[in-house]
């Protein structure tokens, strides 16, 4: 005789209690790798059910990729909190998930005025079949004509506002810091030429440097 096939029900939220935290959809969570090796998973969860009696909780969740996760592998550019929103979706028990967590826009993490262990962020969707994303062209700066990575010390300049790596305009980054103001090559005429100023601080410089985001 077969089995009845168990009804399951949706839940507004659950508590995870390994971790005391309680889970609810649209939350990002970190779930536990296949290997101890491997970092934890990043996923976001799409729904949550439960059998009719409460238990045997599962999440509906789609997963994030981390760059080197992905056919591409990862990049120059990418930074080290990146992840693509992957149209990979799973349904995984509630139990295997190790904590929550915020990925962030680009936009937004790049205002953070520090960086946790579990802030990340996304500016593609990734296909995980065919290796595309969405979208398939973003802003590119400096001469190396490289889309920003949030974690790179960049110059911004004056005139046209364009961003460099200092490496890149054969600067360290020492010297980056201690800029007062710069003009780039291109924007640069005789009595406009990059100024190094190593004891005083620009009241521009939050504007004119981006450092690398501050760990916590």
């Amino acid at each position: 005789m077969a089995k009845t096939r168990t009804n399951r029900r949706t839940l507004d939220s659950y508590t995870v209690k390994s971790i005391n935290k309680t889970i609810r959809a649209g939350d990002c969570v970190l779930m536990r790798p296949s290997e101890s090796s491997k970092p934890s998973y990043v996923a976001k969860v799409e729904k949550i059910e439960s059998d009719s009696r409460g238990g045997n909780v599962k999440v509906h969740v789609r997963w994030y990729y981390r760059p080197e996760e992905s056919l591409g592998g990862r990049r120059q550019f990418h930074g080290s909190k990146e992840l693509f929103m992957s149209d990979h979706r799973d349904i995984q028990s509630a139990d295997t998930i190790e904590g929550k967590c915020m990925v962030h826009t680009f936009k937004s993490y790049t205002k953070l005025d520090a960086v946790g262990n579990d802030d990340f962020f996304c500016r593609f969707e990734y296909n995980s079949a065919t290796g595309s994303f969405i979208p398939d062209r973003v802003a590119v700066y400096c001469k190396c004509e490289m889309p920003y990575n949030p974690d790179d010390l960049m110059v911004q300049c004056e005139s046209c506002s364009d961003w460099f790596h200092p490496a890149c305009i054969d600067m360290t980054p020492e010297e980056a810091r201690r800029l007062d103001h710069f003009f780039c090559q291109n924007c640069s005429s005789e009595d406009q030429k990059k100024l190094l100023n190593p004891h005083a601080t620009s009241r521009h410089s939050d504007i004119k440097v981006e450092s690398k985001r501050r760990r916590r």
